[in-house]
């Protein structure tokens, strides 16, 4: 981010901070909402970052399953299969934040499937220069099976506990003078691995900084950054996932192509789609929306992304299919001059207020969207789409997940208990709902209404 975007964003983060300061310290903790009539009624998945485990829920709020040995503060989410496998990141490789291994565990721990190694592939000029294994996969912040595009429940795409093809987000090191002259990048590397292992596809986010869109000004801010301990993370890409079967491609729109891979780049403030679907694998960029959301009318509409995780096509068989949703976060990001987007009157360049979107991707049109003036995400979080048309929102920094309904009514709402970690946080990466009958072992909980208490009378004995 340059000087004048930091100025603006240091102000504006420092009054939110001023204020968080100054509120209560005491909060409730564990389910605290809970209409039963109105929510999709399942287990809820947590990925915690002071916690190391995959941590499943009822709607209640009490934990019914626990793995140990899964770290999400170094490499994201934690997922479900069908028949109660978990599969998330385990290690950790610091200063970076990175993980050294990818686990599949099944109901009682038994280790199914990993991936702790990587081959970094060096080409110039598209040819292989060297191929050097190093014994951690360095995954970060985002993996998906090629069977489970979105990496949550759809009634159309139910994953295999085997064979499947995974996409890691992963890193890798080097100095590349296109982006930074004479300055280690701890650049974003996207690999597709095979069940056994073998690494079937590449993309470097460094060869392709021609194809994003950066104006000049962009590109000198840049180019200007510090390094940092671990290199210079440029792009720091969060999301990294299979665009999925979708309506669009089956009208003919090959942009769309289920295996081309959609990507959300925190620090630059863009969404953008890669090919990397049947002969057409060149990692070009086919779609892209933003960082300029100035540039049409249809993004003026949609206003200004800013530092967004979790971008992902919603899955086919869910409401809303084909359209993106994506975790907005607000505060500062981007490089070079600021955007000029109205927000209520003013040119405001970081938000401190968070948005879940729902786009579509064609018309560029806001389908649908939440945001409350009380709502804000720093970092991390995430949505996912419901079968009832609902939205599970996990608003990560505090630990708070709320499934919210398409006319903003919250109906259920959760505040992970535990403080863990150096840092003793509560801090929830990611939450994700899926069907009671996808962890068999477990004997079907019951739901009890929560209703909470008017703020008037509150009391604590």
């Amino acid at each position: 981010m340059t000087r004048s975007m930091g100025a603006v964003g240091g102000a504006v983060l420092a009054a939110a901070s001023a204020i968080l300061l100054a509120g209560p310290s005491v909060f409730p903790t564990g389910t605290t909402i809970y209409d039963p009539t109105r929510a999709w009624n399942g287990y809820t998945v947590l990925s915690p970052l002071g916690t190391q485990a995959a941590i499943v829920i009822d709607m209640n709020g009490n934990i019914v399953k626990q793995w140990d040995g899964y770290n999400s503060s170094a490499g994201g989410p934690v997922r479900i299969l069908p028949g109660g496998v978990v599969v998330g990141a385990a290690g950790a490789n610091p200063p970076r934040q990175e993980s050294t291994e990818l686990v599949q565990r099944d109901f009682d721990g038994k280790e199914l499937w990993r991936f702790d190694h990587n081959e970094q592939i060096q080409t110039r000029d598209g040819q292989t220069k060297e191929v050097k294994t190093i014994w951690s996969s360095r995954q970060h912040h985002d993996w998906q099976r090629e069977d489970f595009p979105a990496g949550y429940y759809s009634p159309d795409a139910t994953p295999g506990l085997a064979g499947s093809n995974t996409l890691l987000l992963t890193h890798t090191n080097h100095v590349r003078p296109n982006v930074a002259p004479d300055k280690m990048l701890e650049d974003d590397r996207i690999i597709e691995i095979s069940w056994d292992g073998k690494i079937l596809w590449q993309w470097v986010a460094s060869d392709h900084i021609d194809d994003f869109h950066f104006d000049e000004d962009a590109r000198k801010a840049i180019a200007s950054q510090p390094a940092g301990r671990g290199g210079f993370d440029w792009m720091h890409t969060n999301a990294a996932a299979y665009v999925g079967p979708n309506h669009w491609y089956d009208e003919g729109d090959k942009r769309f192509a289920p295996n081309n891979i959609i990507i959300s780049s925190r620090n630059s403030s863009f969404l953008a789609i890669i090919a990397h679907d049947g002969s057409a694998r060149d990692g070009s960029v086919v779609w892209q929306l933003g960082p300029d959301f100035s540039a049409s009318p249809e993004l003026r509409a949609i206003h200004q992304i800013i530092g967004q995780h979790n971008a992902h096509f919603i899955p086919k068989g869910l409401p809303g299919a084909g359209n993106v949703l994506v975790f907005d976060n607000g505060g500062p990001s981007g490089y070079g001059r600021p955007s000029p987007i109205a927000l209520a009157g003013e040119n405001i360049y970081a938000r401190p207020t968070s948005r879940v979107l729902e786009i579509d991707p064609v018309t560029l049109k806001l389908v649908w969207s939440y945001t409350s003036p009380t709502f804000f995400a720093t970092n991390i979080s995430g949505a996912q789409r419901l079968l009832n048309g609902n939205t599970l929102v996990t608003e990560g920094p505090d630990g708070r997940l709320f499934e919210v309904t398409k006319d903003g009514k919250i109906v259920w709402e959760y505040i992970f208990p535990e403080f863990a970690g150096p840092r003793q946080t509560n801090s929830v990466y990611r939450g994700y709902r899926l069907p009671y009958g996808w962890i068999p072992q477990l004997t079907h909980p019951k739901e009890q209404a929560v209703t909470p208490p008017a703020a008037g009378t509150f009391r604590v004995p």
